[in-house]
């Protein structure tokens, strides 16, 4: 829920004015960082906001959501970002650490809803996975097999020995690093969802939280779960150079890709447009990107490229997004966001 503030200080947001005057002329172009998951969404406005527009195409890098906030919340002038993208949204520590750099005004946009998929080769079986499945085959501890009652170092090497029902092939799955918004959204509503299905761990997150969301926010290191960077599209590739590995990233990298690969169930249900739409797909989550306000009307274009962004034709159900593979927003929050962008609303850090 947005709620306006003042600024930390009015000297504080004078210095950061300030700061991009100064150097306004070494910048004709809008700067974007953030999430691999929004990045090729906000490629598709900012292509089209090149060609229909007389301001320069945008500068977009995907460097995770993490990475993102970093370099955005660095400081105020045309050495820093002006948008940044992000799959989840944005972390107290992190918005404080924008308000201490100065980054004192900074506006949230919903863009809608993505599915987070575990994908595989559509030269091999497609799979039906459960959270539990998940969890165990992928964290670092899980609870002893053997039934001690302790947690022990993952001994599962192939799929069957997780589960009977599934193949036996050896877990291998690639999937995103620490940084990106992606691997927060998984281990939050995949890990920590599986390891609640099990008795010990929900004991364990009643009696001490940070030590149950260390063990499920923990990936193995051994080889099973493969950092593979922020460029979602080198891991389909790599799904279809290897039918036997499994690939996490948003649905609409899967959506673009269906030809070469699949999406798992999960918890009995297929990724697809209507079932992370509705809320069935059990691992959906809301994307982001954020504005610094100081910038707006510095940077030539701003406004204009979060019009576009924000246009029934760019981000409603028959907009040129949703054919890329994003779930539009219900019509009441589109408009509270397109509102809150139009005022240009910026939201404090509680």
């Amino acid at each position: 829920m947005f709620r306006k503030i003042a600024t930390l200080g009015t000297a504080l947001a004078m210095v950061g004015s300030m700061a991009v005057a100064q150097v306004h002329a070494a910048r004709d172009y809008i700067s974007i960082v953030g999430s691999s998951t929004v990045y090729p969404f906000s490629t598709v406005v900012a292509e089209q906001f090149g060609k229909a527009t007389s301001f320069k195409t945008p500068k977009i890098e995907s460097t995770g959501s993490g990475g993102g906030f970093k370099l955005f919340c660095e400081g105020v002038g045309v050495q820093h970002p002006d948008i940044t993208n992000a799959s989840r949204a944005i972390k107290k520590s992190e918005c404080e650490t924008c308000m201490k750099n100065g980054v004192t005004e900074i506006v949230e946009v919903k863009i809608g809803y993505d599915g987070i998929v575990i994908a595989n080769s559509k030269q091999a079986p497609a799979l039906k996975l459960t959270t539990k499945d998940l969890f165990m085959a992928l964290a670092k501890e899980i609870p002893d097999p053997q039934g001690s009652g302790k947690l022990v170092p993952n001994p599962f090497k192939t799929w069957r020995e997780v589960n009977p029902e599934l193949p036996d092939s050896r877990i291998e799955v690639m999937g995103p690093p620490p940084t990106s918004g992606t691997r927060d959204a998984f281990v939050e509503l995949v890990m920590e969802t599986g390891g609640l299905e099990m008795p010990m761990l929900a004991d364990l997150k009643k009696a001490d939280k940070k030590r149950f969301k260390s063990v499920c926010h923990t990936l193995r290191e051994d080889g099973a779960y493969i950092e593979a960077g922020e460029n979602d599209n080198l891991i389909v590739q790599k799904l279809v150079s290897n039918p036997k590995a499994l690939g996490i990233f948003g649905f609409s990298f899967l959506d673009q890709n269906m030809d070469k690969i699949q999406g798992a169930f999960v918890n009995g249900v297929a990724p697809s447009f209507e079932g992370i739409a509705s809320g069935e797909y059990p691992v959906s989550r809301p994307l982001f990107f954020y504005v610094k306000k100081a910038h707006v009307d510095v940077i030539p274009g701003m406004r204009e490229f979060l019009a576009e962004f924000t246009s029934e034709k760019t981000w409603g159900p028959e907009g040129y997004l949703a054919e890329k593979g994003l779930i539009p927003m219900p019509d009441a929050e589109r408009q509270k966001y397109t509102g809150a962008v139009k005022a240009l609303q910026t939201f404090s850090c509680e």
